[in-house]
């Protein structure tokens, strides 16, 4: 992609000039972020899904049980949103209206598909794996033909997506800038604390230095300009 597109659904109408179009931009909120939220109507309810998943270039895979309801519904390619959110920071302001946060967000619209090829399969698996921790896949024993039935993936194109971002110190009035009160940014930042052996690792057997090194490829804290 050039630019992110821009659709009814993707135009930023809240303070547009926080809005990113750069693809590069999106890649930077998928690949920062653990977590995504998966929304879809189910049975006339909205429904909101906490979830893992993984990014291959322009295609975002998502996975789960095939019993569960979320994969139910989205292997029949109905309409989804999925969305990351970082927060970088509280912003406190002079004025309780100016308070606000610094953040990176990314907003993704479409309709997923199922990935029903074994090598795209494959592919999908390494790469939510590897997005949590990378390096893991290459360690980790792979899904034996049982646990590869009992999982759906399914794809979701980032061609109609959103970009939103604040950065920065609080924006007050002028009236409330002598007003003598402390004004600035609360960083916010997540950490991964040392690695912790289970009770059936050998002794003597180290954590992988992608444990004991890990790190998030963190492009922009959100706090600075």
């Amino acid at each position: 992609m050039v630019e992110l597109s821009t659709t009814d659904r993707t135009r930023v109408r809240r303070v547009p000039e926080r809005a990113a179009h750069d693809p590069a931009a999106l890649y930077a909120v998928l690949d920062d972020g653990l977590i995504c939220h998966v929304g879809f109507v189910h049975d006339g309810t909205p429904v909101v899904i906490p979830t893992s998943y993984g990014r291959d270039g322009d295609v975002l895979y998502l996975h789960g049980s095939t019993g569960s309801r979320m994969m139910r519904h989205l292997t029949t390619g109905a309409p989804v949103c999925v969305t990351v959110t970082l927060l970088d920071g509280l912003v406190l302001a002079r004025s309780v209206m100016h308070h606000s946060m610094n953040y990176r967000s990314a907003v993704v619209f479409g309709a997923a598909r199922p990935v029903t090829d074994a090598d795209e399969r494959w592919r999908a698996f390494e790469a939510i794996v590897d997005h949590l921790v990378p390096g893991r896949w290459t360690d980790a024993r792979h899904p034996n033909r049982r646990e590869a039935a009992a999982t759906a993936i399914v794809a979701l194109d980032l061609t109609e997506a959103s970009v939103k971002l604040r950065s920065g110190p609080p924006v007050d009035d002028e009236i409330d800038l002598d007003a003598g009160t402390w004004a600035g940014v609360l960083p916010v930042t997540t950490t991964v604390g040392a690695p912790l052996a289970d009770d059936h690792t050998p002794a003597g057997v180290a954590a992988p230095a992608y444990a004991v090194d890990y790190r998030r490829p963190v492009h922009s804290n959100g706090n600075s300009g």
